[in-house]
């Protein structure tokens, strides 16, 4: 079978989804289970956009073993130098450049002529083939480009040195038989091809991304770039999980395969919901909570009688289980360890002992504890763990009849933050009284929560979204107490702005 690169950009476009922002620690850890699940390339993020960009992608670079780590450049001596810093230290390096070749793009955002473009795009390559032996090529809206440009375009970078070209539908506007149709014409056309691979790289603003990738792939493209649970600009990229399992499953029709695990995928995009806020629907392909549940009868009493009824995949084949194994306040240290090793984690002894301690704390306070349970405590107590500002301890007084007030205890190494305020309701009066004590005053764009999982003792998954100074930032908190992990939410977006001016 033909082997498809799976080229995974939830790092770089897949943090451009709006009000995503993700740290270096969580840039590294989702990397981590990327590496784990077998992705072939791994755009760590785009290097010359901030210090915290640049940061993430040099540890990625450092981290990654198995992995291309890639950084996006935009055509300019200056990002690529940044870009090759950043990735240097990589096993596997890869430069992506880009420059937009559609007449629209060229004329309204560039300002410059096609022969304009076409020479920096030949000079650009041909720097950053001497930094590094790999280079990615991007027309950006590529698809809107016409033809006979683009084949010059592809001829000249490959002559120049880019070994894969990447052809985005960068505002999601072909159909599948149109864009599997420009794929070929690439291929028939660009004279020069067989020196580099094809990829494609597909926006889902129609709901077309991954049939767009699907066509592509059909039609002679290597690899696919994608995200994980689709993320990205505007609607989002091509979903990770959606096209490996699509590739996966009809494997008789496509006579193609990834070398992706697909057991990882569950705990990869729950992670990466975790980490970036973004919750997955419940309708959503693959991994949204209905894509293995049944409540029709017929449907029922045909799976009970054959899974292959109506699930054309199974539950395990994605990293679910039927079993669960059980938890609680009398489980052991060696037992959570091997959990979290299980789970798919790489921690060291200190970061155990650290979830271990949390882990006892909760047992307390909920009779049975489940794998989300510990992925939520891992995530919110050891990848964030170096937050500046921690909530202490709040006490909230609420009712039907009066004005809520809350007062909170922050602390900072030796510093003791205290405040109080009245607020319209407990969420409202607590999130002031964290304003106040820090003397920083944000403005709440959006609030959500979430059960992770079912009971009256289910943790509650709380994300709040903020901006300060233009500027926005996700926080995100857990707890069986909603106040609490509320309050928790908001303190770690503030601990976020407080680390961007620092």
């Amino acid at each position: 079978m033909r082997k498809i690169i799976i080229f995974d950009t939830t790092l770089r476009d897949g943090e451009q989804t709006p009000g995503v922002s993700l740290n270096k620690e969580e840039k590294v850890e989702i990397a981590k289970q990327l590496e784990a699940a077998g992705v072939d390339v791994i755009e760590a993020g785009f290097p010359i956009t901030s210090n915290g960009d640049f940061e993430a992608v040099s540890a990625i670079a450092k981290e990654i073993k198995n992995c291309t780590v890639a950084a996006l450049a935009r055509a300019n001596k200056k990002d690529i130098d940044r870009a090759w810093e950043a990735i240097q230290w990589a096993n596997k390096p890869r430069i992506h450049t880009f420059i937009a070749t559609s007449d629209i793009h060229m004329e309204f955002k560039l300002k410059m002529q096609p022969e304009e473009v076409l020479k920096k795009a030949k000079e650009m390559v041909a720097y950053a083939k001497s930094l590094c032996d790999d280079i990615e090529f991007s027309p950006e809206d590529g698809s809107r480009t016409r033809p006979e440009f683009l084949y010059e375009v592809l001829e000249t970078v490959i002559d120049a040195g880019a070994t894969v070209l990447n052809i985005p539908d960068t505002v999601g506007y072909s159909t599948p038989g149109e864009f599997g149709a420009f794929i070929k014409g690439i291929k028939e056309n660009v004279k020069n091809i067989d020196k580099a691979k094809i990829s494609v790289h597909c926006h889902n603003d129609l709901g077309l991304a991954v049939a767009n990738s699907l066509a592509a792939m059909e039609n002679g493209a290597d690899q696919i770039e994608c995200a994980v649970n689709g993320l990205g600009e505007r609607a989002g990229n091509a979903a990770l999980e959606e096209l490996v399992m699509a590739i996966n499953t009809r494997k008789d029709y496509f006579n193609c395969e990834t070398g992706v695990n697909t057991e990882r995928i569950h705990r990869l995009s729950s992670l990466t919901s975790r980490t970036t806020g973004v919750m997955i629907q419940p309708n959503k392909a693959i991994v949204g909570a209905n894509a293995f549940a049944h409540e029709s009868g017929i449907h029922q009493h045909g799976v009970l009688s054959n899974r292959m009824t109506y699930e054309i995949m199974t539950p395990e084949s994605i990293g679910l289980k039927d079993n669960v194994m059980v938890l609680g306040k009398h489980s052991g240290r060696h037992a959570f360890e091997d959990r979290i090793i299980e789970l798919g984690y790489s921690l060291d002894k200190e970061k155990i002992n650290e979830a271990f301690i949390k882990f006892k704390e909760l047992a307390d306070r909920k009779k049975q504890i489940l794998d989300e349970d510990i992925e939520a405590l891992i995530h919110e107590e050891v990848i964030e763990i170096n937050e500046k500002y921690i909530l202490k301890d709040f006490h909230t007084t609420t009712g039907n009849q009066i004005r809520s007030t809350s007062t909170v205890k922050v602390v900072s190494e030796d510093e003791i933050f205290e405040e109080a305020a009245i607020g319209d309701g407990p969420i409202n009066s607590i999130f002031r009284a964290i304003e106040r004590s820090l003397g920083e005053e944000m403005e709440l764009l959006d609030f959500s929560i979430k059960s992770i999982t079912a009971g009256r003792d289910a943790l509650g998954d709380v994300r709040v979204l903020v901006a300060k100074n233009g500027k926005k930032f996700v926080g995100k908190g857990i707890s069986t107490n909603i106040i609490e992990a509320s309050a928790r939410a908001y303190l770690n977006a503030i601990n976020k702005y407080k680390n961007s001016i620092e």
